[in-house]
């Protein structure tokens, strides 16, 4: 038997499926706690989070999660060559996300985009120190972790989870699970597209199709590109990935989003990642094994 709860937390709706032989009522009510507690913590929205103390003072003795998330961020940094860059926060409250995203106005003035500094070599620098419990952040500097947030209490409520049966865990498209094996929906330019999650798989979804606005006539979205300090203006609009870990899925999703079609149909054929990639102009390619 499946045991399905829905509730909403990070900004999104959450659904938790486990397979299990008997009740689980206490199970998925600690995965629902879990996603609470931590976006007590990593919400940039609530101005006692760790995160949002961290983002105002510029260094902070943090606890275990949200050291363990910027870790994570930075480790994904150097893996995606700078193209996830949780410092981007002060680039996406400029483009107008600087509030909860149900609150945010669907039409505004105009805005102005935050370039990112680099340096000599075009790079942007990395602008994070963690010391054990110890983080601070360079002068100025200010960081987003809300997607990679997401794909780790995907993972920790997953965890949570798996001790009453093989279990899905959906926090908005991003997608953890533990045993069994579930087929997952992905939305293509066409038919939608079923994949299987097994073996403890992820999947993830980045794309400008959800979360955007308008300002002074400029269609906008939350997909910062590092590299300009603006929404990409890329040629895809939407990418899944199938990956080890939501944080993985996450990460790997929003780097192929960024360099555009042809060069993540190649990054994705090379790594053997499944991915699915929807062009704005309504094409889909399938690769990495897919197809």
């Amino acid at each position: 038997m499946t045991e399905r709860h829905a509730f909403r937390a990070m900004g999104t709706e959450i659904e938790l499926l486990v397979d299990c032989g008997g009740d689980a009522e206490a199970q998925l009510a600690a995965a629902e706690a879990e996603f609470h507690r931590l976006e007590a913590l990593l919400s940039r929205f609530r101005e006692d989070s760790e995160l949002s103390r961290l983002n105002a003072a510029g260094s902070l003795d943090a606890g275990p999660d949200l050291v363990r998330v910027v870790e994570l961020a930075l480790a994904a940094h150097e893996r995606s060559r700078g193209l996830f860059d949780p410092t981007v926060h002060d680039a996406v409250v400029a483009a107008g996300y600087d509030r909860s995203f149900e609150l945010v106005p669907p039409e505004d003035d105009e805005w102005a985009g935050a370039p990112m500094p680099m340096d000599r070599h075009g790079h942007r620098p990395m602008a994070i120190h963690v010391s054990r419990a110890r983080i601070e952040l360079s002068a100025g500097v200010r960081i987003d972790l809300g997607g990679i947030a997401k794909g780790y209490a995907a993972e920790r409520a997953a965890e949570v989870l798996a001790s009453a049966g093989p279990c899905l865990v959906n926090a908005g498209g991003d997608i953890a699970t533990r045993g069994g094996s579930w087929p997952v929906g992905v939305e293509t330019a066409g038919e939608p597209l079923t994949l299987e999650l097994s073996h403890g798989s992820a999947l993830a979804t980045s794309g400008r199709d959800r979360r955007r606005w308008r300002r002074n006539g400029y269609e906008l979205h939350h997909l910062i590109d590092p590299r300009t300090g603006a929404p990409s203006a890329g040629d895809l609009l939407r990418v899944t990935v199938v990956a080890a870990d939501a944080v993985d899925a996450e990460v790997a999703a929003k780097a192929l989003f960024l360099v555009g079609a042809d060069r993540a149909a190649d990054d994705a054929n090379a790594s053997g990642m499944p991915a699915v990639l929807v062009t704005n102009n309504g094409h889909t390619i399938l690769a990495g094994g897919l197809g």
